[in-house]
């Protein structure tokens, strides 16, 4: 199969990329930086260079895949710190809408996208809103294109975040934890969902697949990571709204971005983040937390 793949070498972009080529198809990378074209050819793959706000170049690139992975790649605009969660929210539906056009001109008719955990929700997701935009704007897309949205839930790379108040607190807080469920995923196992939807011969019309590694108490998280790293009883304790407002504003976040984190969390604790997961709980993933311990361990003992 011809498969394109957006997200240039990111976090699930290369394993998905490594897989596809394993598997024997001809994969296109695109990326955005020309510095990253030896990288993606020493895969194997060929580099399309350009940017996802230009439709014309997109829908080039489309043309001719039998499949094409698309996902909102975290950089670039998106990392403008002047940005407000209302610039991104109005990038994202461009990008979105971008690709929409690109798919109806290059006549690709099978398309996997890279939602989130939280996309059922039309508010109170925070950021996580882009996803619910944009899977209903890849819904107006003709009825013979079959689409995949993949919902993963956590990354595990996100509890990097937790190493500063671990070392200067001797804690994990935010406004869930404790016996709080949370859920993680590793980007191999998204990787391989996504892999397995590209290439699938019967590819459902529409269709929502959760991806998910490992289901845990917070408190189990904190005692797993707390044993990799010397503090066996690290604990990960609830603190309020204001709390994690306050100290987000503190470490430097814009006020824009840390009231969307704050209510994603606040809704994490509650469990409306996750109740669509739990309709059509997955199977989980080969990757356990305790396989990215020693990703953690060593990022913690760098810092």
């Amino acid at each position: 199969m011809k498969i394109v793949v957006t997200g240039s070498l990111g976090y699930v972009s290369t394993p998905l990329t490594e897989e596809l080529i394993k598997q024997g198809h001809s994969v296109t990378v695109i990326s955005s930086k020309p510095e990253k074209q030896a990288a993606i050819e020493a895969l194997g793959a060929k580099a399309a260079i350009g940017t996802m706000e230009d439709v014309d170049f997109l829908t080039a690139t489309f043309t001719g895949a039998d499949a094409v992975y698309c996902m909102l790649a975290p950089g670039g605009n998106f990392a403008d710190p002047n940005n407000s969660v209302n610039d991104v929210i109005t990038l994202a539906n461009e990008i979105t809408g971008n690709y929409v056009q690109a798919i109806r001109r290059s006549g690709v008719k099978r398309v996997v996208y890279l939602s989130s955990i939280g996309a059922h929700l039309d508010k109170d997701s925070g950021l996580l809103i882009i996803h619910h935009h944009a899977e209903n704007i890849l819904k107006q897309l003709p009825p013979d294109v079959a689409i995949t949205f993949m919902r993963p839930v956590g990354f595990y790379k996100n509890l990097l975040a937790y190493i500063n108040s671990i070392k200067t607190q001797d804690v994990i807080a935010s406004n869930y934890g404790a016996d709080d469920t949370v859920l993680l995923v590793s980007p191999i196992d998204i990787a391989a969902a996504i892999a397995e939807e590209l290439t699938s011969q019967q590819p459902a019309n529409r269709k929502v697949r959760y991806i998910a590694s490992e289901e845990l108490t917070c408190n189990e998280v904190a005692g797993i990571l707390g044993a990799a790293i010397g503090k066996p009883d690290l604990k990960w304790i609830i603190i309020t709204d204001e709390q994690l407002l306050n100290g987000l504003k503190a470490f430097g976040m814009n006020a824009s971005f840390a009231e969307s984190f704050v209510v994603m969390n606040a809704n994490t604790h509650n469990g409306k983040i996750y109740e669509d997961y739990y309709r059509t709980r997955p199977t989980l993933g080969k990757v356990k937390l305790k396989d990215f311990t020693k990703e953690f361990a060593a990022v913690y003992h760098q810092q």
